[in-house]
């Protein structure tokens, strides 16, 4: 039975029993005349009836709301503790009275007495005091002048009654007091449980111990939120994903701010406000992370962050906000003092043009923050992350004698600046990088956005979800929130923070780690194609299944369906996202002129690589040559013939002998080769209104049949190599490539080529997941099963021939000075996707690119500079310095 309904009831009882001991009542008539001097006071009792207090003698007490099913206190009486609250009384709270069916009785001098146990009269509390004259008295029993009683008698039943009521209030206190030591024995055993946590991430033992035990993993099953089985999790995500997110908004906006008592002196320190980047953002004084103290300079123990425990491990993350430009050295002392192997970064230094974090590490060469040296040994770039390696060091010694360590930053630069991301395939990808790198034997990882709770905080719980799955089958997304909420405050920000969570666990659930070491190809091949138990297909046709159960979001292809568009579009099931959908300027005087079927698709390395583009109909050539002129495409794959089986699947958009004009655009064709599997054609390409011009260089693929696939991987993938080695001439601006609808073949050659990219850079390939992300960025990409096999490998008995010809592929180009990069209004300068001018971000990357022999790797690092690589991409800071080294 719940506490409170136990207290309520045994108040009850007690008060019965006191009544009945004490009171004598009437039936028939009133009770006798109460005096003139005695005041009434009106209380809400629990019944919500009003009853009347006789207060003679007593100032006044304020009324007082009791809410239904309270047990109402005596003097002196503490409440049990409600969790999260603190119970402040602002008076002494005292015994109410009871009343009749209908209510209190008027006086009546001549009240006739009725048998003594009667209680269906009136009472007064018995510590009223008696009148010493020879009224009625009012301290507990009534009497009628005709009463034979001696005065004795009147004297016991006043003792007697406030000896009754007294052992009812003790006896209220003692069961309230071991109720509340039972609550926190509960407490402290569930504390000590997760405290016997073992520390596997390194930590030792002179770090800054918890004041605070652990909260227990696994709450009530009688919790609203219960933890979640696995296989549950689609069906619940559905459910309440509906109307809205209106559910997942009830879950969330249910979460304790702060499930605990808990103080923030040392923030709220005078010295220390500056330290903190936002006023109500600040660490609780029992978990936050202590400096060693400089001698000479007071509070300089304070740094804004936290210590987060993760699934099984203590203190396994510290939460951090940014470090502001006079908090960087600090920072760094923390990271050292910390042991810390492993930053994440969760922000990028300025968005929506307001700084959100300083940048705490040098470009390049070596820079020191206050007593540490920091050097930069490697940078690199990719699609959603980037990856720098520092080597640390204690300066001030003389012999130089202190240790280096090595400290790995991974930033996420994927997070758009509203909302959450696209799709959660990034961020796992993401945190299982930060899980593989970590070492052993390093201290807690430190997280860090710009608050240092929000995107964290998202981070943090995805990270022990994940652990928890694999462990118990289940999550607790709901109770894990609450624990880590009580070590800092607004841990996950945002209920789509909350909602992006459980979709990252629910992409991991469903399709699982796809990533496949290049190593043990061959053996994945033979599994993919045996035949999976209990059903009539192998494994790569199940695979393929989930690609196309991916649900096509036709409400997002708004500008592509209005009626002055559809006759743009070849195929109407193939029509762009508005969020990747290439934008051409608006010819002047003319409406819906910005639209082309294409999409941005992201790559390997960086974001916005391909232009996926349907093969241009006769009307809309001019646009397919805007839209390569606006967006500084300068390679063009198209892997489909003019006409395949009796239909036109492109128009020829290219000239042969004579220049073609196309509005402001003409075309010339310069040069035209032909290579064993496909055509190289140059064209001149000339903006007429602009008065410039550039070179464009075509790579027509003749190897893809009218039906099925290449019978030898050989062509597509020499044409690849191509590519990219033009792309090193020409910068990194964005390939076109077409088909016909501009999705199965293209889709193909895209997957293709990012995969080979991230096999020759870290020997990892993962064929679903680029897919799959393809077909999130544009509809119906990779559109046949017979494509599959070529993307996850050639048979077996050419495995070798293709990883020798993979060898071969060279690596994406640094960008030219004059090229990517370049200013707006400079030949390199370029457009966001909205049509405003803007800059293509540089970006810093390293690389290992095999030579011909695949033999002796070459490291190439290239800078960044301000700006944005498309729309979707975020600025990564300061202006770098290009820089080329070999290993």
């Amino acid at each position: 039975m719940d506490t409170w309904l136990i207290l309520v009831w045994l108040s009850g009882v007690l008060t019965c029993l006191s009544a009945s001991n004490v009171t004598t009542v009437s039936s028939s008539a009133g009770v006798s005349a109460l005096p003139s001097s005695a005041r009434a006071t009106t209380v809400a009792a629990p019944d919500q009836e009003e009853v009347t207090r006789s207060t003679e003698g007593a100032s006044p007490s304020p009324p007082i709301s009791l809410r239904p099913g309270t047990p109402t206190l005596g003097p002196g009486a503490t409440p049990p503790p409600t969790h999260g609250a603190t119970f402040s009384p602002s008076a002494p709270v005292n015994s109410t009275a009871t009343t009749g069916p209908t209510g209190p009785t008027s006086p009546s001098p001549n009240a006739t007495p009725l048998p003594e146990g009667d209680s269906s009269g009136t009472w007064a509390e018995p510590w009223e005091a008696n009148s010493s004259t020879g009224a009625t008295s009012t301290s507990g029993a009534f009497t009628t002048p005709g009463d034979t009683d001696s005065t004795e008698r009147r004297d016991e039943t006043p003792i007697i009654a406030v000896m009754v009521a007294l052992s009812s209030l003790l006896v209220i206190v003692f069961i309230i007091i071991v109720l509340y030591m039972l609550r926190f024995k509960k407490y402290k055993q569930a504390g000590s449980h997760s405290n016997s946590f073992r520390l596997s991430n390194g930590r030792t033992d002179d770090m800054e111990p918890q004041s605070v035990p652990l909260l227990a993993r696994s709450p009530s099953t009688n919790r609203k939120y219960p933890p979640l089985p696995v296989d549950r999790l689609e069906e619940e995500i559905n459910r309440r994903m509906a109307d809205d997110n209106k559910l997942f908004r009830e879950e969330f906006n249910a979460l304790p701010a702060c499930p605990i008592q808990a103080t923030c002196e040392a923030a709220s320190k005078e010295e220390n406000k500056e330290k903190n980047r936002y006023v109500n953002i600040l660490p609780y004084d029992h978990s936050r992370v202590h400096l060693t103290p400089v001698e000479g300079v007071p509070d300089s123990d304070y740094i804004n962050a936290s210590f987060i425990n993760g699934y099984q491990e203590k203190n396994k993350f510290i939460a951090a906000q940014g470090p502001k430009e006079e908090t960087v050295n600090d920072f760094w002392r923390m990271i050292w003092e910390q042991n810390t192997a492993t930053i994440v970064m969760v922000t990028n230094l300025k968005e929506r043009k307001e700084c959100k974090c300083a940048q705490y590490w040098p470009d390049q060469g070596c820079w020191t923050y206050g007593n540490i040296r920091v050097s930069v040994e490697d940078v690199t770039v990719l699609v959603d992350y980037t990856v720098r390696k520092f080597c640390i060091q204690q300066v001030g010694d003389v012999t130089n004698k202190k240790p280096q360590r090595l400290v790995t930053q991974f930033h996420f630069t994927s997070w758009p600046d509203f909302g959450v991301p696209f799709t959660p395939i990034g961020m796992l990808k993401f945190l299982k990088k930060v899980k593989t790198c970590n070492p052993q034997y390093a201290g807690a990882i430190v997280v860090h956005c710009s608050a240092g709770v929000g995107r964290t905080g998202t981070f943090v719980v995805i990270d022990a979800m994940l652990d928890m799955m694999a462990t118990e089958k289940k999550v607790d997304v709901y109770g894990f929130v609450g624990r880590i909420r009580a070590q800092r405050c607004q841990m996950v920000q945002t209920d789509m923070q909350y909602v992006f969570i459980y979709q990252a666990l629910l992409e991991h659930y469903l399709y699982g780690d796809t990533e496949l070491e290049v190593t043990s190809l061959e053996s994945h091949l033979q599994k993919i194609y045996t035949r999976v138990p209990g059903t009539s297909s192998n494994g790569l046709e199940e695979e393929f299944k989930k690609l196309t159960s991916i649900k096509i979001q036709n409400e997002k292809m708004r500008t592509g369906n209005l009626p002055a568009n559809m006759k743009k579009n070849r195929v109407l099931q193939i029509i762009p996202y508005e969020f990747n959908r290439v934008i051409i300027p608006v010819k002047r005087g003319e409406e819906n002129t910005d639209y082309v079927n294409a999409s941005f698709i992201d790559g390997y390395r960086q974001k916005d690589s391909y232009i996926a583009s349907q093969g241009p109909l006769q009307h809309t050539i001019e646009d397919f040559w805007r839209m390569i002129w606006e967006w500084k495409s300068c390679s063009i794959v198209m892997l489909t013939e003019l006409e395949e089986r009796g239909q036109e699947k492109c128009a020829q958009y290219w000239p042969c002998d004579n220049p073609m004009a196309c509005g402001d655009i003409t075309m010339e064709l310069k040069k035209e080769d032909e290579c064993e599997s496909y055509t190289v054609r140059d064209l001149l390409v000339t903006n007429t209104r602009e008065n410039k011009s550039r070179q464009v260089r075509q790579f027509h693929f003749h190897g893809w049949p009218e039906v099925g696939i290449p019978s030898d991987g050989k062509g597509m993938i020499n044409i690849i190599a191509a590519v990219q080695k033009q792309q090193q001439q020409s910068g990194n601006h964005p390939i076109t490539v077409h088909c016909s609808a501009g999705a199965g073949r293209t889709g193909t050659f895209c997957a293709l080529s990012t995969v080979l990219e991230r096999v020759k850079a870290e020997g990892i390939l993962d064929v679903f997941q680029t897919v799959k992300s393809l077909r999130l960025q544009r509809p119906h990409m990779v559109q046949t099963l017979v494509g599959a096999p070529r993307l996850s490998g050639l048979p077996p008995g050419r495995q070798e021939r293709a990883r020798s010809q993979v060898r071969g592929i060279e690596p994406p180009p640094p960008p030219t000075p004059s090229g990517w990069g370049a200013g707006a209004g400079a030949p390199g300068g370029n457009s966001h996707r909205d049509g405003t001018p803007g800059h293509r971000q540089k970006r810093s990357v390293s690389w290992l690119a095999g030579g011909s022999t695949g033999t002796e790797p070459t490291k190439i690092t290239w800078g960044a500079g301000e700006g944005l690589a498309g729309s979707r991409a975020s600025s990564l800071g300061r202006g770098r310095t290009l820089t080329a080294e070999r290993s």
